[in-house]
């Protein structure tokens, strides 16, 4: 029998069936910052939408925060090393302009070299990718030998001193794909759209930036022209291979890429609007032309007005890692899904209908399709996501002049030339890894943190 001829029994059902995310322990309230930058009260806690900001010191970076997620995943979840045959990160974090950060991962998988997968990457969206990547993968190797997929979604976000650096972030979540999973992912129906833009970039000028060129009006609108297009391509899918469906009525829960929540609510109205004016055909069944213009101030404020309920229902109560985490670039749109299963909904008995508009800049944009299902695993993966709202609280608070003295001080040890390079010490979470050193070739070492410590930090001590 030729390979070609053999036969296996398809999967169903592939998505998401275990989670986890890491967020560092370092935040800072936005009210400080805008003291501090002396802006007006209120620009980035109303005008954003954003309450705190979590950042990494110079003892973190993008493998270390990869790892520590990684190894919660497969010890929260009992994960058996050799069930795994595929590992994807997405991320746009680069320390290493060839070196994946899945290779450094591998050493999660001392005795399981077969593991298939690398690094993806296009800003934001290099996290959905993945997930859409490892939901193709197990589709088809699943049925041959029965292993699984793991996706990293990772990111540090820094900004330069200056109006966009209230808007960064960091953190890392982490996903078992599988069959029959808790939260599968319909690929059949995921919609794309995808354009040449420069709204936000990084180019090569240093290797140790880790700064990106912002063009915020564009990035603004890039991202709600996506949101627009994604929906009218997505729904245009569905009409064509179904019966259809009742709009964003058919939805439980509506997941957004958030940069900073005030986006989400305007990308949200503009898919709201969107959606109803593709429901809303003439008489000779041509959609009704909108009328409303996403980029007029007038035309987002009433569109903002006529989406408020799905706003309030669907989307704004599941943001609650991203006003207070910041823009994690890659993980913000599923920290959405995580603070979503940590509600008070109930999954007991029956399924819920989910929605994902995913963005990166440059740009590329996708929606697709999810479902909560009530298996045996969703009490855990609940539980898991409720522990991660509550370590919310066991952060360590800096003033907004320790925060910059931070990130100088990260600065400065990216572009030391003193080699062996030591980051100095900072408040870390138990079971974190962390930057151990970078050596005259740039090759990084790092360690796990198993204990709280308290250290000395540069203005004060924390604990």
């Amino acid at each position: 029998m030729s390979l070609g001829q053999c036969s296996f029994t398809p999967v169903t059902d592939v998505g998401i069936g275990a989670i986890e995310l890491y967020f560092p322990q370092n935040f800072v309230e936005q009210s400080d910052l805008e003291e501090y930058n002396n802006v007006s009260r209120g620009k980035y806690t109303i005008g954003l939408g954003q309450q705190q900001m979590g950042f990494c010191s110079d003892n973190e970076d993008i493998v270390s925060i990869s790892l520590t997620v990684l190894r919660q995943l497969l010890e929260t979840y009992k994960i058996p090393l050799d069930s795994i045959g595929c590992l994807v990160v997405g991320t746009e974090t680069m320390i290493d302009k060839s070196k994946s950060v899945k290779t450094a991962l591998m050493d999660l998988f001392p005795n399981n070299s077969d593991i298939e997968g690398v690094d993806i990457k296009n800003a934001c969206f290099g996290g959905a990718q993945a997930l859409l990547h490892a939901v193709d993968w197990v589709t088809v190797n699943h049925p041959v030998d029965k292993k699984n997929a793991i996706v990293v979604i990772a990111d540090i976000a820094i900004y330069e001193d200056g109006p966009a650096r209230c808007t960064g972030g960091a953190g890392a979540i982490a996903f078992l794909v599988c069959p029959d999973a808790t939260i599968p992912i319909d690929r059949r129906f995921s919609a794309c759209h995808m354009k040449n833009t420069w709204d936000f970039f990084k180019p090569i000028k240093s290797t140790a930036s880790e700064y990106p060129e912002v063009d915020g009006s564009l990035s603004l609108a890039s991202y709600l022209e996506a949101v627009r297009s994604c929906y009218t391509h997505f729904t245009s899918k569905v009409l064509r291979h179904t019966s259809g469906i009742d709009g964003l009525n058919s939805f439980d829960a509506i997941f957004l890429h958030s940069p900073f929540t005030k986006m989400v609510q305007k990308g949200l109205a503009v898919m709201a609007y969107t959606d109803s004016c593709l429901r809303h055909k003439d008489q000779n069944g041509n959609g009704v032309e909108n009328r409303l213009d996403e980029n007029d101030r007038a035309g987002m404020t009433k569109m903002i007005e006529l989406s408020a309920e799905v706003w309030k229902n669907k989307t704004d109560p599941h943001l609650v890692f991203n006003r207070r985490i910041g823009n994690m670039y890659t993980p913000s749109l599923f920290a959405q899904l995580l603070a979503y299963l940590a509600s008070e909904e109930r999954f007991i008995t029956d399924e819920r209908n989910l929605l994902f508009f995913a963005y990166g800049s440059g740009l590329a944009s996708a929606i697709f399709p999810g479902r909560v299902r009530p298996t045996a695993n969703l009490a855990k993966i609940r539980e898991v996501a409720r522990h991660c709202i509550k370590r919310l609280d066991s952060r360590q608070r800096f003033s907004a002049e320790e925060f910059t003295e931070t990130l100088k001080r990260r600065e400065e040890f990216l572009h030391s030339n003193d080699f062996p390079k030591t980051p100095s010490e900072s408040t870390l979470f138990p079971n974190t890894y962390f930057l151990n050193s970078i050596d005259k070739k740039y090759r990084r070492t790092y360690s796990l943190h198993e204990e709280p410590i308290i250290v000395q930090n540069g203005n004060g001590i924390h604990h």
